[in-house]
């Protein structure tokens, strides 16, 4: 039977497919529009059970915030390859996807969510078809808070921050704290979120480290790392704490120091102390770690200079 370009366009704008496959859908299904999508969804089917093991490494990282900016979500729509990743229809197909995803609550909801009379799961089953390469949600993260902003980098990295309130300039605020948590891949808000178990094993595997470096440096006869007794606030108790102060005390005497200007010395010794026993907290702890845009200061002193006002959460979404 004749198939018109008009009813190949139709196909085509429904599904996203070429305009051959829908051509050839068409003859298929006799020209019948519901018979021509499901053969179409047939393909997908076909290719995604092909493609199965395949790794969807590359793709597309997008975030949508809701109109009163109280919750947002990020999603990675996974494929292959780059060259599809950055097409401007997969794209788009990725922005649609999250506007899906802004409404549900978890991964498995979204998923079985409505998307032009199918499931999400569904379509991205057809577009596997479409594309000829494995499509997938790769990355779903949900945030609700009193204010929440978003950072999106390239659409490799999307990143969501929550805020307590709101006060003055918060769209900078938050901006700058979603970069913050883009950039650095933070894991954890505060140091008091570890483990304790966890903490003891990062201790032990980094000082073995340091340790080993310090062998071969030196063998070259090179300055040696310092070995940290500490790697997290968590371990500084008040008691690790005086003891310190008690080292720092008997280095000044050592060297010979007058008494009475230790007072101006201590408060730098003991502020370098913190500094090299907290680097797990520097790494993964996002209130710890230097502020991208002021490294004189972390991100808790960068966020209490807009007043009344903390962070209570962050996601972080990536592609591969």
């Amino acid at each position: 039977m004749k198939i018109t370009a008009a009813e190949v366009n139709k196909l085509r704008q429904a599904t996203g497919a070429g305009m051959m496959d829908c051509k050839k859908a068409l003859v298929e299904a006799e020209g019948d529009f519901d018979k021509a999508i499901e053969v179409l969804r047939k393909k997908g089917q076909k290719v995604a059970e092909k493609r199965a093991d395949r790794d969807s490494s590359e793709g597309a990282a997008i975030s949508k915030i809701n109109a009163d900016q109280t919750e947002g979500v990020a999603i990675v729509l996974g494929c292959e390859t780059d060259f599809v990743g950055k097409n401007e229809t997969f794209v788009a197909l990725a922005n649609d996807l999250a506007d899906i995803a802004l409404q549900h609550n978890s991964k498995e909801n979204f998923l079985a969510a409505d998307f032009g009379g199918m499931t999400v799961a569904e379509k991205l089953t057809e577009q596997t078809g479409v594309v000829g390469e494995k499509l997938e949600i790769t990355g779903f993260e949900k945030l609700q808070a009193p204010y929440v902003g978003t950072y999106v980098h390239i659409n490799k990295i999307a990143a969501l921050v929550g805020l307590s309130s709101k006060v003055d300039n918060i769209e900078t605020l938050v901006k700058d704290v979603a970069m913050q948590v883009a950039s650095m891949g933070a894991s954890t808000l505060s140091y008091k979120d570890f483990d304790p178990a966890f903490i003891a094993s990062e201790t032990e595997a980094r000082i073995a480290v340091i340790e080993k470096d310090n062998i071969e440096l030196g063998r070259l006869g090179k300055t040696l790392k310092n070995v940290p007794q500490y790697i997290s606030m968590a371990q500084l108790t008040p008691e690790a704490i005086a003891q310190a102060e008690e080292d720092a005390k008997a280095q000044l005497k050592a060297e010979g120091k007058p008494e009475q200007i230790w007072d101006k010395i201590l408060p730098g010794k003991m502020e370098r102390f913190i500094s090299d026993n907290t680097t797990l907290d520097q790494e993964k702890c996002l209130l710890d770690q230097n502020f991208i845009k002021d490294e004189k200061i972390n991100v808790a002193k960068y966020v209490s200079s807009y007043g009344d006002v903390e962070i209570t959460d962050f996601k972080r979404v990536s592609v591969g």
